[in-house]
């Protein structure tokens, strides 16, 4: 443990390094000023220079008044520096002015003890300050490496999303914004077989571990889901069986998800499809009409059985279909209904996902929203293709 003591006036600097020599205190530093004192912390200009990434310095004991610099303003100095502005001080002063002490306590410091020093006053604020700091670092360290726990987590929870389809007749791909470091979104597609795609885009209520924790869930049951069932009306009603499985006992909170999950079946030129609760996706066809998939069952979740009944629509010659999380609406202005139709005069035109241009749109920072959610979209391009009866 290395303590700092910061004092112009030798005698002063003198007295309290032989009581903490008497109380086996043996790692110490001293400095005459300010200027020295920032030094000794690794800042030999402050306010312009950068703190090194770490300190050695465990405790400073600094004097208020000071010549060039007193103790108040080089605190406030200390404060700005992410390396520096946890190390406690403690404020050495002969002031007895209660203005003076709150002032130094508004600006960092700790604690203050007062001349002529008390022996035994000094020593239970330096294990006062010391216990705090010690709190707080391990309070940091538990951040940190909780911080590292979640970053690997959402690099586990990024790789479980669908990488970009290119067949002939019909191009997936999306775009992805969560909130937080881990999210409550899920885009997933796997090919069925015989030109058909099976597509499913899911919001989890809330957001954070819990919301990311169910997401997984769900992600590490869709694939076989999918595969065994295929039908969007199974598909739904097969994920809230499962989900309810979960059986979450003494929830305060009923958790659940909105999702829409459809087949694109490019040989037959049609779409199947099931919107259980989920913003409306929608179908922009190549006459320039537009269909939206709109909610048809409750969200998965909510009720033991869902009735879900499949929606199938036909399509003829280029489209696209957009899906979207309740997220993405939020950067427009107005009422859902009045947002809705905003994305679709916008989303018109052209058939082929153009990314800058999303990306721009709903993506960039510093857009316009009433709360932070996770944003996400996705695009899916229809070519013509042959129609096989």
């Amino acid at each position: 443990m290395k303590i700092l003591i910061v004092d112009d006036n030798y005698t002063n600097t003198l007295i309290i390094r032989e009581i903490l020599k008497k109380e086996k205190h043996k790692n110490m530093l001293s400095a005459s000023s300010a200027k020295e004192m920032f030094e000794r912390l690794g800042v030999p200009n402050p306010g312009q220079d950068e703190a090194p990434k770490s300190s050695d310095i465990d405790l400073i004991l600094l004097d208020m008044m000071m010549p060039e610099m007193d103790g108040i303003e080089a605190c406030r100095l200390i404060q700005q520096y992410d390396s520096l502005k946890d190390i406690p001080i403690i404020m050495v002063t002969a002031v007895g002015d209660s203005k003076k002490l709150a002032e130094a306590l508004d600006a960092g410091a700790v604690d203050y003890v007062t001349k002529p020093i008390n022996k035994v006053e000094l020593m239970a604020r330096i294990r006062l300050a010391l216990r705090l700091k010690r709190e707080k670092d391990w309070h940091k360290e538990r951040d940190q490496r909780i911080q590292s726990e979640l970053r690997l987590a959402a690099l586990v929870q990024n790789a479980v999303l669908s990488a970009p389809i290119a067949d002939p007749l019909v191009q997936i791909d999306a775009l992805y914004k969560p909130s937080y470091e881990l999210a409550g979104d899920l885009y997933s597609w796997y090919s069925l077989g015989e030109g058909r795609y099976g597509i499913i885009l899911l919001d989890i209520m809330g957001h954070g571990i819990s919301s990311s924790l169910f997401c997984m869930f769900i992600a590490s049951m869709l694939k076989e889901t999918v595969n065994t069932y295929v039908e969007p009306e199974k598909v739904i009603q097969e994920l809230n069986r499962r989900f309810n499985q979960l059986c979450i006992e003494d929830q305060l909170i009923q958790y659940y998800f909105t999702a829409i999950y459809l087949v694109v079946d490019t040989r037959l030129n049609k779409i199947d499809y099931v919107n259980a609760g989920h913003p409306p996706g929608l179908f922009f066809h190549e006459d320039g009409s537009v269909t939206k998939l709109n909610t048809v069952c409750p969200p998965v979740g909510l009720f033991d059985k869902i009735e879900a009944n499949t929606v199938t629509i036909p399509y003829e010659g280029n489209g696209h279909i957009v899906l979207y999380t309740d997220g993405l609406l939020e950067v427009l202005p107005g009422s859902q209904e009045e947002q809705i139709q905003l994305l679709e005069d916008t989303l018109q035109g052209n058939h082929t996902l153009d990314k800058e241009k999303m990306q721009s749109l709903f993506f960039e920072e510093g857009l316009p929203q009433e709360r932070e959610d996770d944003k996400c979209l996705v695009w899916i391009s229809l070519e013509k293709g042959e129609n096989i009866v």
